[in-house]
């Protein structure tokens, strides 16, 4: 038999086992029983060893790194020294304790209420080579830190990469586990879904020194590896009764991204291009109605994706669009109604949030045919639309969202309340797996596993592998 024909039914058979694997009889899809013993949900400690200051006088601390470009061959090095400016300077190089170049950034602080935060740098580094790891190196004298990073393959459809996606984090012993795990899982590049510290259920001067420590917290992997960032409503820290009064003030002094190159006005809305996917970050908490300059924004970005080198189209936020919690239940549905129909025209492969402190992954739905007089209510199969799925559940303070509505929708394929992080890995043009790990009382399951065909370039090949056979048959090729 030719291989085209074995290809074309062992795709056949593998969507049979997906569809039978996550359908129930009678059932929209599934909700998990499992409980895990609840560990408790307070910050770690100040004087923990994972929130430790480095040694040293004006060492520099809260290390972390950003895609700095829109095709990944860049990166912005951001982080803090806490006694006075020092240098802006990195030093980075090929081989280790050798720094052949040089890039210099800038520095500044804030202040909030009577907190007056460290000097905060943000370090340019452009110019990379894919598929490279490069070393760094900085501060002053016996102060000084090394670490490396690693750059992504070229943007080609068939460029391999693995996503870890984070959402809700804080500084729990939950979510230090989440964090272990994430670093044990593969992940090359983490796309964070928004509320990042938990700083803001902190008064006075605690708001920034729980910054402080989050920043040191995430070192161990963000120093490493580009962590995308998106805001969440933990952010906005609207605080009148202290005098503070401007929305994402500390999150914007700290966090660096490369809106710029996406021809974004703002930071808060931008998009990157990295190996095979195309990444857009939108803002719940920023206006989106029509002629809003997000709005406007993402009618530009979305027809500059070329599908031909990015298969995969990913967007990122914090809200959740479809959600099936009774925490923030239909919180999301007014982004939903501005731009569903522009996810379903460009076949948005995944839509990922958190916002929700638990996990849930819908099948491909859309509700577009809704208005408020048409008498369409309910969301339906579309299989050009996205996969909708919330990560909330990394291990705040907060604790989790276990109270799901009942019956299940139609729209939820799986969703459990519990503790974890997802990864998404894009193997080719054609596939792509997502899994969530679980945190099971400090080990990491894998709870919810799924293979995805790209919509474009799956259908394509199959089309291609059957006119191969067609024309093998009359002779026309060989093979």
């Amino acid at each position: 038999m030719a291989f085209g024909l074995w290809f074309t039914l062992f795709e056949l058979l593998l969507k049979l086992f997906l569809i039978l694997a996550f359908v129930k009889k009678g059932s929209a899809g599934i909700t998990s029983t499992f409980t895990r013993t609840k560990w408790q949900s307070f910050d770690i400690p100040l004087d923990h060893k994972v929130l430790a200051i480095p040694n040293g006088y004006n060492a520099p601390q809260q290390v972390h790194i950003t895609q700095g470009d829109y095709d990944g061959k860049a990166v912005m090095i951001s982080w803090v020294t806490a006694d006075k400016p020092g240098s802006s300077r990195v030093q980075y190089g090929t081989s280790e304790n050798k720094y052949d170049f040089k890039a210099d950034g800038t520095v500044a602080n804030y202040t909030f209420y009577n907190y007056k935060s460290g000097y905060i740098h943000h370090c340019l580094v452009d110019g990379l080579e894919y598929e490279i790891k490069y070393y760094y190196k900085i501060g002053e004298g016996h102060s000084s830190r090394e670490f490396w990073f690693q750059t992504p393959p070229k943007i080609d459809p068939d460029s391999p990469f693995t996503f870890g996606i984070i959402g809700d984090l804080g500084q729990t012993y939950n979510s230090l586990s989440t964090l272990e795990h994430y670093m044990q899982s593969g992940g090359q590049t983490v796309l964070f879904l928004g509320d990042l510290s938990y700083a803001d259920r902190y008064q006075y001067n605690d708001v920034g020194i729980r910054w402080d420590s989050w920043g040191r917290f995430i070192e161990r992997s963000a120093a490493y590896q580009p962590w995308i960032w998106s805001a969440g409503n933990h952010e906005i820290e609207y605080m009148p009764d202290v005098g503070e009064v401007l929305p994402f003030k500390s999150f914007l002094h700290r966090f660096s991204t490369p809106h710029l190159a996406s021809r974004s006005k703002n930071p808060l809305w931008y998009a990157i291009r990295r190996a095979s996917a195309h990444i857009i970050v939108l803002s719940s908490y920023s206006p989106h109605v029509k002629y809003t300059p997000q709005w406007l924004w993402l009618r530009d970005e979305l027809k500059r994706v070329d599908r031909k080198k990015t298969p995969w189209l990913i967007i990122i936020m914090h809200v959740p669009i479809y959600n099936s919690n009774q925490a923030h239940f239909m919180e999301g549905e007014s982004m939903r109604a501005v731009f569903e129909r522009w996810f379903v025209r460009h076949r948005v492969d995944f839509i990922f949030a958190g916002h929700v402190h638990a996990y849930e992954r819908s099948y491909r739905i859309s509700n577009i045919r809704y208005n408020v007089s048409s008498g369409y209510r309910y969301p339906v199969p579309n299989k050009s639309a996205p996969v909708y799925v919330t990560v909330g559940d990394a291990g705040n303070q907060e604790g989790l969202a276990g109270r799901f509505r009942d019956p299940q929708p139609e729209y939820s394929a799986f969703r459990e309340a519990s503790y974890g992080h997802s990864t998404l890995e894009l193997k080719n043009r054609t596939h792509a797996f997502l899994n969530w790990h679980r945190n099971e009382d400090g080990q990491k399951v894998h709870a919810d596993s799924v293979i995805f065909l790209n919509r474009r370039w799956a259908s394509n090949l199959r089309r291609r592998r059957l006119k191969e056979d067609q024309l093998k048959a009359r002779g026309k090729i060989d093979f």
